[in-house]
């Protein structure tokens, strides 16, 4: 329920998102809001992209954020069992969706990133073939997330099952909570490759990593949603109308994501 901000939008449209956010705050008592952070709970795939929007919001605007990093799986529990956050960025449609059911949402989720998975070797991928290095068996341990945690996970264990790996390559699984966590699996040497997030990989040299073809998995598609406990606080109304608008869409695409909709 975004009334205030959406009227202030619709009187101007050739506004940018944040310009049209100060009037916002100007007239809809943002100044006492913003005192106080918004509390907003961010998937642990979406970290280094939620930092940059946030830092750029808070530049702009002048609203802090407290963004709080996890498993989809886990933060959802945490929403559920009434911790206070105001903004849910899940890794996945399913659990907004469930909080949505549950009456814990104020306004319709929404799309505001498509995820991918890559394979991460530090010690290279042969020919850049990350399918045949899985099907080899060449590393003793491979790291993912928990499917029933972590949409990356999932994602991994689908890719897994696709490959016909999934029973063979269990001896070999190193779990992590998240995929922050599965990340730190390979980056200290406990799992010589791991299945993560290609906005983890990004910076890494093209030769470590293979992008994971969509069509192993169920498409990774993150929606966001305003919580009740937002409701009526214009700066979580604002964060979460700036997530749909074209600075934080380049932000966005920029961190390894597909926009929904498609580039602009």
């Amino acid at each position: 329920m975004f009334n205030c901000l959406d009227s202030v939008l619709r009187a101007t449209p050739a506004l940018p998102v944040l310009a049209a956010v100060g009037l916002l705050l100007a007239g809809c008592g943002g100044a006492r809001q913003s005192s106080e952070p918004v509390r907003v709970a961010v998937a642990a795939n979406f970290t280094a992209t939620q930092e940059k929007l946030a830092s750029t919001f808070t530049e702009q605007t002048g609203i802090a954020l407290e963004s709080s990093f996890g498993a989809s799986g886990a933060l959802y529990s945490q929403i559920a069992n009434g911790a206070p956050f105001q903004v849910f960025l899940s890794a996945d449609s399913e659990r907004p969706e469930r909080l949505e059911k549950e009456g814990l949402v104020s306004g319709e989720p929404f799309t505001y990133a498509l995820g991918a998975l890559a394979l991460y070797v530090p010690g290279g991928v042969p020919q850049g073939d990350g399918e045949e290095l899985l099907k080899a068996g060449a590393c003793p341990h491979l790291a993912i997330c928990k499917p029933e945690l972590a949409p990356y996970g999932l994602a991994a264990r689908q890719t897994l099952e696709k490959l016909g790996l999934w029973e063979s390559i269990q001896p070999k699984l190193v779990q992590g909570d998240n995929v922050t966590q599965t990340f730190q699996f390979v980056e200290t040497g406990n799992a010589e490759a791991g299945l993560v997030a290609l906005s983890q990989v990004l910076d890494r040299p093209a030769e470590q990593m293979w992008r994971v073809p969509g069509d192993l998995h169920d498409p990774i598609r993150q929606d966001a949603v305003l919580l009740k406990n937002g409701e009526g606080n214009p700066g979580a109304e604002a964060f979460a109308t700036f997530l749909k608008g074209p600075e934080a869409r380049a932000i966005i695409a920029a961190g390894g994501y597909t926009l929904p909709g498609g580039a602009e």
